[in-house]
């Protein structure tokens, strides 16, 4: 197997660029820099594409390993959906509309909603704010004023990221009850960190872009198919149309630069020589391929901390939920999605629970979660009562996100180093977002545009533009 240009052969056919991570900010690296002419070589350890957002097989089951959604506002993921031709795949809401069950109120009263109309802002969410019914009047009063509060907030100013969020909720009147029945709500799944451990930066970027940018700002998207055909086949088809060279199990050892100037990038067997290169692999395994020099601070990459999202896969005999997904509230569970369709099941019905920040369960074993999550889905699911669970099982992602603590804004580096042709990427790297697709999208954009711009290289006319986001 070749992997590009070997060593000591001269570079052929213009620039070369090697990209090396195939997630979703590596795939947007290398389709970019393609899109401009570049040449690029993609490697990535794995044997697929997709980094932490994939499928796999279990049985007849096509299992994501965790679930993954989007909103409106993520403009630069919806770019690469177009991009590679899954658009239609992963569709958004026609209006945002999130069932909220609180399996504490008696039977009849536990259902709420989060939704808009199609007012402009801040009015869109007016009627739904009134009528939420797991806030007390008095509550829902002052989450008015408070979410007034952060949108004038300067999400430039970098004071924001050493403040925590929960601190400034209490500061701005917030209750306990109204925390985690809307706050934490949605700033857990987006977030990865409750209020009180999370940068007030990012969780005001949060709020601001997805509920008070525009009215559809917060409409939500996800994948009606695995995940795996969306960042996996149709990424490794796009990436082949480009005419990117993409090697799979090719994981880099080394990336060093000699005194012409020229990237070499070791894999084993083989060297690659680039006039530019795009680390776009999780902020450790950047710290260890860097070269000397690189970075003013590269022990900052190793104070980014990481935080796990725990994926609960229960399959039933029989139908026991009739909306897409819901969240709850008064129990552990976070969120709950049907993924009977996507995943081929033929029979029964398949639920996946998406449990972010969940630092104190990451490591429970199996049996543990069981007996801790199967009666919390017979509270919250009448219908779970009588049926029979085919099989119950688990994914974790022990470093699924980058911490999105007080202060990590000032450890994340952008997407230029110090070394001349050399580039960062990722979801945990200096884009303004905390760890979604979102983010990893971004970064794929911006080192590409970087090395573009080192290059030469005009940048791609359909390209995503990085500064029109809120």
């Amino acid at each position: 197997m070749t992997h590009g240009t070997r060593s000591g052969e001269p570079l052929a056919g213009g620039r070369h660029a090697v990209v090396v991570g195939g997630g979703l900010a590596g795939v947007t690296a290398a389709l970019t820099l393609a899109d401009a002419g570049v040449r690029v070589t993609l490697l990535e350890g794995r044997p697929r594409l997709g980094g932490l957002a994939f499928s796999f097989q279990r049985g007849e089951l096509t299992v994501d390993n965790g679930q993954h959604v989007y909103l409106r506002c993520c403009t630069a993921y919806r770019w690469f959906l177009d991009r590679i031709d899954a658009a239609a795949l992963a569709p958004l809401q026609d209006r945002l509309d999130v069932p909220v069950l609180d399996v504490t109120r008696p039977a009849g009263r536990r259902l709420g909603r989060l939704r808009r109309d199609a007012l402009p802002v801040p009015l869109h969410l007016g009627r739904s704010l009134a009528t939420y019914p797991h806030l007390s009047l008095a509550d829902r009063a002052r989450v008015g004023r408070a979410a007034l509060a952060l949108s004038g907030l300067d999400l430039a100013d970098p004071a924001l990221d050493t403040q925590d969020f929960g601190s400034w909720l209490a500061a701005h009147g917030q209750s306990a009850r109204a925390v985690e029945a809307l706050w934490d709500l949605v700033g857990v799944a987006t977030l990865n960190a409750v209020a009180s451990d999370a940068s007030l930066g990012l969780a005001a970027m949060v709020f601001k872009t997805g509920l008070l940018s525009g009215p559809g700002a917060a409409d939500i998207g996800w994948a009606r198919v695995p995940l795996g055909d969306l960042h996996d086949r149709l990424a490794r088809k796009a990436l082949d149309a480009a005419g990117v060279r993409t090697e799979l199990r090719a994981r880099v050892t080394s990336v060093s630069r000699d005194v012409t100037g020229t990237w070499r990038v070791q894999v084993p067997g083989e060297t690659l020589q680039a006039d530019a290169v795009v680390l776009a692999v999780p902020q450790r395994e950047t710290h260890d391929l860097l070269p000397a020099g690189a970075l003013q601070a590269p022990e900052n990459l190793l104070r980014i901390g990481t935080a796990p999202i725990l994926n609960i896969h229960v399959v039933y005999d029989r139908t026991v939920l009739s909306r897409p997904f819901f969240a709850a509230l008064g129990t552990p569970v976070q969120w709950v999605f049907d993924r009977t369709e996507a995943s081929g099941l033929r029979q029964g019905q398949y639920l996946a629970l998406s449990q972010s920040a969940v630092h104190d369960e990451i490591d429970a074993p199996v049996a543990v979660l069981r007996e801790r999550y199967l009666p919390e889905l017979e509270r919250l699911l009448p219908r779970t009562r009588g049926a029979e669970v085919k099989d119950f099982f688990v994914t974790r992602e022990r470093t699924a996100t980058f911490a999105p603590t007080p202060g990590v804004g000032r450890l994340r580096p952008g997407a230029r180093t110090k070394a001349p042709g050399l580039y960062l990427a990722g979801a945990w790297t200096a884009t303004g977002w905390p760890a979604t697709m979102e983010s990893a999208v971004r970064s794929g954009v911006s080192a590409a545009d970087a090395a573009l711009s080192a290059l030469g290289r005009p940048r791609p006319r359909h390209l995503f533009d990085v500064e029109e986001a809120a």
